[in-house]
């Protein structure tokens, strides 16, 4: 009894407040059926259509493609037309430490949710890659297989190679560079931007590009040299190729010109031995230090004039960049690039002849708040501009003496 009192005073005290909000904040549900504000019960089959319209896809709904693209499975869909197509290859077996880069197709899909051909316009590039005239689409991912690395390669490069086959979309200067002067066959090809993966699916893409353009020129963005010809342990050829070998490999096989370039580079080596070797494979080395003493337009200026004017392959693996901006990778490096610093140089090579891309080494299950799977979608974004523009664009000087604000 001596709680009964309280009780009902305090449910008195709330009628006010729940009868205020019900007759004025709520509409009761036979009125929308009565007035007509609702055609879900008599509109029919189209009922959404006609007082919505289409049922757009969201930055966070929809099916999972590259920026919301235009999805096919190409490798069985032979009619699928392209300029461009972005490729996943979730292969991860052949890592020397973490593992976890065969999501890594779907981590940078996710990353690029907010981004979409209508609002791909850039304030640093000053264009928007959709709107340039070139067939853009997500042609899904290779289905490699996770239990034979022999098998695993052969699938990327056939995969690689069937798309490479294709003809283009579109015909004459909508597609970028005419660099079909390099082709065997004097033919347009499409272009690939890869999502590894790990990096050793740049072997299977050298041996594919290798059929159509002869040796490429590679710049090379990581942290890492890979160019070592085996690891400890080594017992067959298989097991000669990892993420750490394949260019040595490519080397070997005569995949690569001796004009390619690192970028980025701040591993720990076994000695002078290993810089000695990396420059016998063909390569020239840009340290991640060199940044502070050159600065970014000289890292520039080095990686064009190494390449000049031969077929380039772009390949970056996620690890340039600092682990403290991109933690989600298999084998981080303390001390690298800023995302801006690596945006900025990628600017800077718009106009090189490129032949395709790649990122990789993206390991979603290290990340945090899909920071790396945004970053590296983003780059992806810069590798579509970079890869039909001409010329790098034009830096923007600000006019006149700054003013203070305060």
């Amino acid at each position: 009894m001596f709680l009964q009192g309280p009780v009902f005073v305090l449910s008195l005290g709330l009628l006010p407040f729940v009868w205020g909000h019900s007759t004025h904040d709520q509409t009761p549900l036979d009125f929308i059926t009565k007035s007509g504000h609702s055609d879900v019960q008599h509109g029919g089959q189209n009922a959404w259509l006609e007082k919505y319209g289409k049922q757009i896809d969201q930055p966070f709904s929809g099916p999972l493609s590259f920026s919301h693209l235009p999805y096919s499975r190409c490798l069985e869909d032979t009619t699928a037309e392209f300029d461009i197509a972005l490729l996943g290859m979730p292969f991860d077996t052949a890592v020397t430490y973490r593992p976890g880069a065969r999501f890594g197709p779907y981590a940078i899909r996710s990353g690029s949710r907010r981004q979409r051909e209508t609002r791909g316009y850039t304030l640093s590039w000053r264009n928007n890659p959709y709107a340039l005239g070139s067939r853009i689409i997500d042609c899904g991912d290779v289905p490699v297989s996770p239990f034979d690395n022999a098998l695993a390669v052969d699938q990327m490069e056939v995969a690689y190679s069937s798309l490479l086959a294709r003809p283009v979309a579109t015909k004459g200067d909508a597609v970028g560079l005419p660099v079909q002067t390099f082709a065997k066959d004097g033919k347009q090809h499409p272009r690939i931007v890869t999502m590894g993966g790990d990096h050793t699916i740049v072997l299977p893409i050298l041996r594919a590009l290798n059929k159509v353009y002869g040796p490429v020129s590679v710049i090379h963005f990581d942290a890492h040299l890979d160019t070592w010809p085996a690891y400890p342990g080594t017992t067959s050829d298989q097991s000669r190729v990892t993420h750490g070998t394949f260019f040595y490999l490519a080397h070997e096989e005569h995949l690569m010109s001796n004009t390619s370039v690192h970028a980025g580079i701040r591993c720990k080596l076994a000695g002078i031995e290993d810089l000695d070797n990396d420059q016998a494979v063909g390569f020239q080395l840009i340290s991640t230090d060199d940044i502070d003493d050159l600065g970014v337009n000289e890292i520039i200026r080095r990686i064009r004039e190494r390449v000049g004017d031969s077929p380039v392959y772009l390949s970056l693996d996620i690890d340039v960049i600092d682990p403290g901006l991109a933690p989600a990778t298999g084998t981080p490096e303390a001390g690298g690039w800023t995302t801006r610093e690596v945006k900025r140089i990628i600017r800077g090579l718009a106009g090189l002849n490129f032949v395709g891309a790649d990122i990789v080494e993206v390991a979603p299950a290290y990340d945090n708040a899909e920071i790396t799977g945004i970053a590296a979608a983003d780059l992806v974004h810069d590798f579509l501009s970079m890869l039909l523009t001409t010329e790098p664009p034009k830096v923007n000087r600000v006019r006149g003496p700054l003013k203070d604000e305060l």
